[in-house]
């Protein structure tokens, strides 16, 4: 195999830690290949970059993009093929190019999380027919209700305009019109909280650096009796949601497994081989201030 050209398409970028994540997977399997840092400002600024890495794309100088935010929306309407599973979510993270030329889209969000949401809490999850509230309604909110959707839960979405909330409801409804999924509007009062709850997904920046001290919870609201709580925010590692849901006596796992499985994910459709998840996770271990 050829050297793989790979990178990271979203704005800001920050202290990335995907460069490092892949630079070690690639190590690891004995491939050569560079990842690199793509900075794009959402559109209509960052239109000339954006169709720059297209063309890249189509042309084989680039082999795969990672896709994070403001475009994991927005990629969508340039793909020449989008995944079932992307275009159903209405969100990819994952880029990728076909002997043909063509762009094609996924989305490893999804399965990421679900793989690390049962490592890390699935002794106090149920396998399905679960009861979840995610707070969010962005690209990571629709790859996590998705995600349970699927995996047979019942959903509660909650956005801060509830419209966004019904959007994402209605989005998914359209191709799966049966699913168990209800919106709300902002954190529900505790008489409005779904019944025997077993897991609280907080799928909003809210309390990523640098605002830390953000909750995307009612303080003044426990974290009820039986719920686990997972925080896909990993910058800083202990977020103000999980130091107050192991306050409440709740279970809870930040969002770096989800980190690791979905770059893992897409390395692995970009090179046909596995990942060795033991490295990425040693540079996740040696960084203190990790980000995407």
């Amino acid at each position: 195999m050829s050297a793989l050209c790979l990178g990271l398409l979203g704005f800001p970028l920050g202290h990335s830690l995907s460069p490092r994540l892949h630079t070690a997977a690639l190590s690891a399997m004995g491939l050569e290949g560079e990842y690199r840092l793509y900075p794009v400002p959402p559109l209509p600024e960052g239109e000339t970059a954006w169709r720059a890495l297209f063309e890249r794309l189509r042309a084989g100088d680039l082999h795969g993009l990672n896709v994070t935010i403001p475009h994991k929306q927005t990629v969508m309407k340039e793909l020449d093929f989008c995944e079932d599973e992307a275009r159903i979510i209405g969100a990819v993270n994952t880029l990728g190019v076909d002997d043909s030329g063509r762009v094609w889209g996924a989305n490893t969000d999804s399965p990421g999380f679900l793989r690390d949401l049962y490592a890390q809490l699935g002794d106090v999850l149920p396998l399905q027919g679960g009861r979840a509230l995610v707070l969010g309604a962005g690209g990571a909110a629709r790859a996590v209700v998705y995600a349970l959707i699927r995996a047979e839960w019942e959903v509660w979405v909650s956005a801060r305009r509830g419209e966004q909330a019904q959007t994402l409801a209605e989005s998914l409804r359209t191709f799966l019109p049966y699913a168990p999924l209800t919106a709300l509007e902002g954190v529900p009062p505790r008489e409005a909280l779904p019944p025997r709850l077993n897991l609280l997904v907080n799928a909003t920046p809210l309390g990523m650096s640098p605002h830390p001290d953000t909750l995307p919870w009612n303080e003044a609201l426990p974290i009820p009796e039986g719920t686990a709580v997972y925080d896909l925010v990993y910058n800083p590692r202990e977020t103000r949601l999980l130091a107050f849901a192991r306050a409440c006596g709740a279970p809870a796992a930040g969002g770096l497994g989800m980190l690791v499985e979905q770059a893992a994910l897409a390395l692995e459709r970009w090179s046909g081989q596995m990942v060795p998840r033991s490295v990425m996770w040693q540079v996740v271990a040696e960084d203190s201030n990790p980000q995407t």
